[in-house]
């Protein structure tokens, strides 16, 4: 083989020795969880608000972040569930160049996963622990999803692994909700497929065990457009696309439907400021359609301290390394707005 075996890096038992969850935070995580169940099954009517950086770069901006967050949080907390992202494997797209905390704790460093692994539990740790908030993680590595199991309130499946069985078998048991991107082309069978195979019990091999799956009843779409055969970006959630989804999910009579509208990516081109105008759009389809208000939970949005992104070492506190973001006082704007049309 190609590569080069540099160390045996701890298993997540291990790290959770090191980086212990208390009992009184175990609770919160829980309590969480519950909410966040509600709101999928329709026990609540709360807006779901996914929101936070594209990546999660460094540990002083996200706990300043998410400590704003916290306080208009309590602004809303009667018509908005808010779960900030902290997606600590995400790397730039193309797949060159910064990989993610998880890789390179510090972005103008070498990777280094040993710190890398403790840097995200505990950076997760901090944010439970002095903001209250159990956050989002993206499940880019099946195999790493044990590192932080204890701490997330939901995790998402990218559109460029949605395809993969790996990443829905451990979607099938991961007991929390999971939402799955549609596919970077766009088909919503494949979505769907993805959606039905995560909602199964499943046996397979897992971090080297013989494992089972007890099937994940919380499992959902994520709508994030998609890109054409000529390279364009395509969005999918007008009102058409989520009426279409809506039926769409009836005939597979799956459990839970609902939907998560990505602001971001191939449904603004990766114009950051649209994401203002289609989190508008989404808020109005809803108030106009019950069957929409029914399947539509919420919205996630790519924000962070700054306006836009920047380059890595450019040394703009808060600002993004990787997608461009909506800055704090957008955001914030943002959010008491759409608290007024929940």
């Amino acid at each position: 083989m190609d590569m080069i075996f540099d160390r045996k890096l701890p298993i997540p038992m291990e790290t959770k020795e090191m980086y212990p969850l208390s009992p009184a935070l175990a609770e919160v995580v829980a309590r969480r969880a519950g909410e966040l169940r509600r709101i999928l099954d329709g026990r609540s009517d709360k807006l779901l608000l996914i929101i936070g950086p594209c990546s999660a770069d460094r540990e002083d901006s996200i706990l300043d972040y998410i400590g704003r967050l916290r306080r208009v949080q309590e602004q809303v907390e009667d018509r908005i569930f808010i779960i900030p992202r902290i997606y600590t494997n995400k790397p730039r797209t193309s797949g060159d160049g910064y990989m993610g905390m998880l890789h390179q704790p510090d972005p103008d460093e070498k990777p280094d996963l040993f710190k890398g692994i403790a840097a995200i539990r505990d950076l997760h740790m901090r944010v439970l622990r002095e903001t209250g908030f159990s956050c989002a993680d993206e499940m880019l590595y099946p195999e790493n999803f044990k590192y932080l199991d204890d701490l997330l309130a939901y995790v998402t499946v990218g559109a460029r692994s949605v395809e993969d069985q790996q990443h829905r078998l451990t979607a099938s048991g991961v007991g929390i909700p999971v939402g799955m991107k549609n596919p970077t082309g766009g088909s919503i069978d494949v979505l769907l497929n993805a959606i039905t195979a995560a909602q199964h019990p499943h046996s397979f091999i897992y971090r080297g065990w013989q494992a089972h799956s007890l099937g994940n009843p919380y499992a959902h779409a994520i709508l994030r457009g998609y890109v054409d055969k000529h390279g364009w970006s395509v969005p999918n959630y007008h009102y058409e696309n989520l009426m279409q989804l809506s039926e769409a999910y009836a005939r597979r009579e799956l459990q839970n439907p609902a939907v998560i509208v990505d602001t971001n990516h191939a449904n603004s081109g990766k114009q950051y400021l649209q994401q203002i105008r289609i989190a508008r759009e989404v808020m109005l389809n809803r108030r106009w359609s019950g069957e929409i208000r029914r399947l539509v939970k919420g919205l996630m949005v790519e924000s962070y301290l700054e306006d836009g992104a920047q380059p890595i070492g450019s040394g703009c506190y808060g600002q993004s390394i990787t997608d461009p973001c909506l800055g704090w006082e957008k955001t914030e704007r943002l959010i008491l707005e759409l608290a007024e049309q929940a």
